[in-house]
């Protein structure tokens, strides 16, 4: 039988990747639910090719238009943020794929693990944000969760037979950016246009500029911990430019495995919806003879502030980095938009953590009322330290 499966966020870089891969095996899935925030017109076509049970638009205002487009299909078409977390409950999906970007994946994923659902986790601020939480709800539902990050999926496949208690470190490899070479007086000057050219990936805005700024990397350091249940000092970070290796286990005896591959999405999210297997594919083959050097360097933690911020965050827990990542998603925004340059990113971040109020153990409404208060202390920031 077809895995059947719901894929939250499927205009976004990661929804889009994943139904190019389901196209490729028509037979191993069916789509069954397809959400999206505001891409109507994409959520649509979409529809139409992959006849889910139902779609699902995050905004509103929408609704009428893409419930005429889809009239006598026979999808149902809801909206809203209550219908996609109700879908992420109710739907038949076996698999629930979590690619909303940033805080607003958290209640969906929550939806979809309760109900029982294995999740293909894309989001990485579910586990950032509430990662107590999620590991408490994973136990309680017996739901799985498998990394989409090609990172945390590398470490996923490393670890495959290994005990935990064998486990010393783990090594996350970052590619550096854009920005890897530019002295650190020239990054007042990049542009939003100048950071969204990473030279390795194609993703979307928003994870694009958390690259360049390494905080996608910080971010990816909480959510290992919660992953793969270790201690801040057991995950390390090494800038790797050529991105081939995606991240390394150190084990106990000194061995250490590594998993490799191009930068392409699509392998990390076909082992993901092919998990325990591994589905034959004709994705690009890595070819050593184009890479005839891997090169390693450490991380800048002055000029790569938000990645020291996210180990602050980290190691203060609580509803610490639930603040950090609040911060950064409205430092990015306002950024893109022009409101602050580039370096002011983690400053808004940092007065943010200084400011808001510290939960040593938060449930779901604490962290709720952090992410909506630290938005507001920051839109304050930035408001009065405006480029």
């Amino acid at each position: 039988m077809p895995l059947k499966l719901a894929i939250f966020g499927s205009t976004g870089s990661i929804g889009t990747q994943s139904l190019d891969v389901v196209s490729r095996y028509p037979d191993q899935f069916r789509i069954t639910v397809l959400t999206a925030g505001d891409n109507a017109k994409l959520l649509a076509e979409q529809a139409l090719r992959f006849h889910p049970d139902s779609v699902v638009i995050g905004n509103e205002k929408h609704y009428l238009k893409l419930k005429e487009i889809l009239k006598g299909t026979g999808i149902e078409v809801l909206s809203g943020e209550k219908a996609i977390e109700q879908v992420a409950a109710d739907s038949p999906a076996d698999m629930v794929l979590t690619a909303i970007v940033g805080y607003s994946g958290l209640r969906p994923t929550i939806a979809a693990i309760k109900s029982g659902k294995m999740i293909a986790l894309a989001n990485k601020e579910t586990l950032v944000v509430g990662g107590s939480l999620i590991r408490s709800l994973l136990q309680e539902s017996g739901s799985t969760l498998i990394p989409v990050d090609s990172e945390h999926s590398a470490i996923f496949q490393c670890l495959a037979g290994e005990k935990n208690t064998s486990v010393e470190k783990i090594t996350l490899t970052a590619s550096g950016g854009p920005f890897f070479h530019l002295p650190p007086e020239m990054l007042r000057k990049v542009t939003p246009k100048d950071a969204l050219k990473h030279p390795n990936w194609s993703m979307g805005d928003k994870i694009t500029i958390d690259s360049a700024t390494m905080m996608n990397k910080g971010l990816e350091v909480i959510e290992a911990k919660w992953l793969f249940n270790l201690e801040p000092d057991q995950i390390k970070v090494i800038i790797h430019p050529q991105s081939i290796i995606h991240s390394f286990v150190h084990f106990t005896d000194g061995s250490v495995k590594a998993q490799l591959g191009i930068p392409d999405m699509r392998m990390p999210i076909l082992y993901a919806l092919s998990y325990p297997d591994r589905f034959r594919s004709d994705l690009p083959r890595l070819e050593f003879s184009k890479y005839p050097s891997f090169t390693f360097h450490e991380p800048d933690p002055e000029k790569f502030r938000s990645l020291k911020l996210a180990y602050q965050a980290l190691e203060q827990g609580g509803n610490m980095p639930c603040i950090l990542n609040a911060a950064n998603e409205v430092a990015v925004s306002a950024f893109l938009s022009g409101k602050i340059g580039f370096m002011q990113i983690p400053e808004v971040v940092e007065y943010t953590m200084g400011e808001d109020p510290f939960i040593a153990n938060p449930g779901l409404e604490d962290l709720e009322l952090s992410d909506k208060h630290a938005r507001e202390t920051s839109g304050n920031f930035i408001y009065k330290h405006a480029k």
